[in-house]
């Protein structure tokens, strides 16, 4: 009787201290993390962005765009930061990565306030929400509490989305990183503000077909001779044009609802409407406030990929280099 007792107290012992450690995981990451510690962390690097988005509002998408490239491959550590050769930085789709000054910024004044206690990670985290709001987007609470990667390898950057990626690709690509489809079509509507290179879709404008006009048959009629316009054949292929035509400086579900209307830019993206499994994602999400919403509830969950903790990680002094 006596052994059965503690054979079931045993056992009860060590499903608490699983439960415990699983807890522990996943709360790796909390809303305040730096109260104490860094008690003015949040508000630094907020006045940091704001003072570089009045003088170049390009930054925000950028912020935006890098703190999801840096998730996406080894996790939320600011490995897409470090500088040197065949470094995530160098791999193609990083070349366009814009905002590192911003960054690099931030963590010099919070070096000077708190030295040693916040991570790279943390401030790319928190800059991405900031630019945000700056752009007339919701605001959400970020966890921290992130330390920095010592790995940063070009090669780990092939499980990117790309631009011409299906839908199944897509969904394969976000469902590694424990990202749903409700999640995909969310985080790709944070297209609304920014732009992309001709070299990324002028393909779509031209013999893409051998039929009609040429062009890719999704593509909205009416919108055709306005792209075209923009990226002439034989023209620039570094012309810069807004994802969000006629509202890409502006956060809002203006982009969802260009998709609807056959105005997506990228292959990729128009895909979300084209495609029925993830079309049904996107009706719920054409108002600004439940797209709003559903936004900062994705990117939470996102900045939690791949969290290095104790001593899976480390506080860098200078973002772009390991101690």
């Amino acid at each position: 009787m006596e052994s059965s007792r503690l054979i079931q107290t045993t056992h009860l012992v060590f499903l608490l201290l699983a439960l415990s450690v699983s807890y522990v995981h996943c709360q790796a990451t909390r809303v305040g993390f730096y109260s104490k510690t860094c008690p003015r962390a949040e508000s630094i690097v907020r006045s940091t962005v704001q003072t570089h988005f009045r003088s170049n509002p390009t930054v925000a998408p950028g912020l935006l765009r890098m703190h999801f490239h840096d998730c996406f491959v080894q996790g939320c550590d600011a490995s897409v930061l470090i500088n040197g050769p065949n470094t995530e930085k160098t791999a193609g789709p990083n070349l366009g990565l814009r905002g590192f000054e911003v960054i690099d910024d931030a963590k010099a004044k919070l070096e000077a306030a708190c030295p040693g206690v916040v991570s790279c990670a943390d401030i790319l985290a928190l800059a991405a929400r900031d630019a945000v709001v700056l752009t007339n987007g919701p605001n959400w609470k970020v966890p921290t509490g992130r330390k920095d990667g010592r790995v940063s390898l070009a090669s780990d950057t092939s499980n990117l989305p790309g631009f011409t990626d299906s839908i199944d690709v897509q969904k394969q690509k976000f469902s590694a990183k424990g990202l749903n489809a409700q999640d995909l079509v969310t985080l790709v509507g944070g297209h609304t503000i920014g732009t992309s290179a001709c070299q990324f879709f002028r393909y779509r404008l031209y013999n893409f077909t051998t039929t009609g006009n040429g062009a890719d048959p999704t593509i909205n009629p009416s919108f055709l001779p306005q792209l075209r316009a923009l990226c002439p054949e034989n023209g620039d292929a570094t012309r810069r044009v807004g994802l969000d035509t006629g509202s890409q400086n502006r956060f809002d579900s203006s982009f969802l609802s260009n998709l609807r209307n056959g105005r997506g830019v990228l292959e990729s993206d128009q895909k979300l409407w084209t495609d029925a499994s993830t079309r049904s994602f996107v009706n719920p999400l054409l108002g600004s406030d439940a797209f709003n919403v559903q936004f900062g509830r994705s990117m939470v969950k996102m900045s939690n990929i791949g969290i290095k903790s104790g001593t899976q990680g480390e506080i860098r002094k200078v973002c772009s280099k390991i101690n």
